[in-house]
């Protein structure tokens, strides 16, 4: 499978706020918590305009999509301290092409991207699915964080480039 990897055009935030939908769905989360993640799932224009995001084709068919933020300065999310420095927002691929080695490509290319940057690292908030997979590509475990979900965690690693 051929997989291109480019910078996503603002009128493609249709396509990648449906992938980030149905990548969350895959894990059958219950259907009130898309209320609760209803706008950082959805992608608009100016999303893609002011940050780094990059979109997975295979055959010319949008099939994942990555993005990377900076942050300029420390805030605060409920309890949970977000840092300044650059975080992976959102990595997500189709169901579909889960397991087809398109979120391995899109993690190569956010490292070559950040290497060409001089970006050190990335901050990353990790679905509970997802950690395996931060395991596998090398980055560090720091410490669980209270999530959006109420009773629910999420995973706060640090990836070095």
């Amino acid at each position: 499978m051929n997989i291109m990897i480019r910078r996503a055009e603002d009128k493609e935030n249709e396509i990648l706020t449906l992938i980030a939908f149905e990548a969350k769905r895959y894990w059958k989360y219950p259907e009130e918590y898309f209320d609760v993640w209803k706008d950082e799932l959805t992608i608009t224009a100016d999303y893609i305009n002011k940050n780094e995001v990059h979109v997975a084709k295979v055959d010319g068919k949008s099939v994942g999509f990555i993005s990377i933020v900076e942050v300029e300065n420390d805030f605060l999310v409920g309890d949970l301290l977000i840092r300044k420095g650059f975080w992976l927002d959102h990595i997500f691929v189709h169901p579909s092409f889960i397991r087809n080695r398109v979120g391995s490509e899109l993690i190569f290319f956010a490292k070559k991207f950040c290497e060409e940057n001089n970006i050190i690292c990335l901050h990353i908030l990790s679905d509970p699915n997802a950690k395996g997979f931060y395991d596998r590509i090398g980055a560090q475990f720091i410490e669980e964080v209270p999530s959006n979900i109420k009773g629910r965690t999420v995973s706060l690693y640090k990836f070095p480039i």
